[in-house]
């Protein structure tokens, strides 16, 4: 046996279904690793916040050694919930939303904000649902809360990031990485969704995780 279990953290309007969460589940379920995948969206998408995303994943951790695998805004979930839970041994980050806040402040206009504060809502396609979702301006405004730049427990850490990624820029990996020094991370021919070459990246998590038989 491993002597962890794992939880996979789908991302930003994403769900359990997704292709990456159902490779991951079965290569460690083949393996025999435990490993949990939970509905981040909680049958309210609406009212997702970064902070009840976390608190939803600090419910299931158990005091025995856990590793994280995020993606997107899954990844910043577990870099943040890692500086805090000592029993999260290591933490596999894909394509991580880091300064996610700033880039939802940049891809929008200032009119669009207001607008977005005095309605309430903001539609949003759900790639789980397959159409969009009206999400609450709370959801900025707690996102704002949180600073990944101060994270510094040294948690054993793996990024892989798309060198082709138009939705979180890769540099924002590299600015991560610069500073921490354990942090490895691994470039990828690829783009934000990581699809490309599955196979590789298990590979990769594999070898980090100090896995027998992660080949094909």
């Amino acid at each position: 046996m491993a002597g962890f279990s794992v939880i996979y953290i789908h991302g930003f309007a994403s769900s359990p279904s997704s292709g990456k969460a159902r490779y991951f589940q079965q290569k460690f379920t083949d393996l025999g690793i435990p490993i949990q995948v939970p509905d981040l969206n909680q049958g309210d998408f609406t009212h997702l916040t970064l902070t009840r995303q976390m608190q939803q994943i600090a419910s299931i951790l158990t005091p025995a050694p856990t590793v994280l695998i995020g993606s997107s805004f899954g990844g910043l979930t577990a870099a943040l919930l890692a500086e805090n839970h000592p029993q999260i041994s290591h933490i596999i980050l894909l394509a991580p939303a880091f300064g996610m806040a700033t880039y939802w402040q940049e891809k929008m206009t200032p009119a669009q904000l207001q607008q977005w504060q005095h309605q309430g809502t903001l539609p949003i396609y759900h790639y789980g649902e397959g159409k969009e979702l009206p999400l609450h301006y709370d959801f900025l405004l707690d996102l704002r809360s949180y600073d990944d730049g101060k994270l510094v427990r040294p948690v054993p850490t793996l990024i892989i990031h798309g060198k082709s990624d138009d939705v979180v820029p890769i540099c924002v990996s590299q600015t991560y990485a610069q500073s921490r020094p354990w942090v490895r991370l691994i470039m990828q021919e690829d783009d934000h969704s990581l699809k490309r070459d599955l196979p590789l990246i298990w590979q990769e998590i594999g070898a980090f995780l100090g896995l027998a038989s992660t080949q094909n």
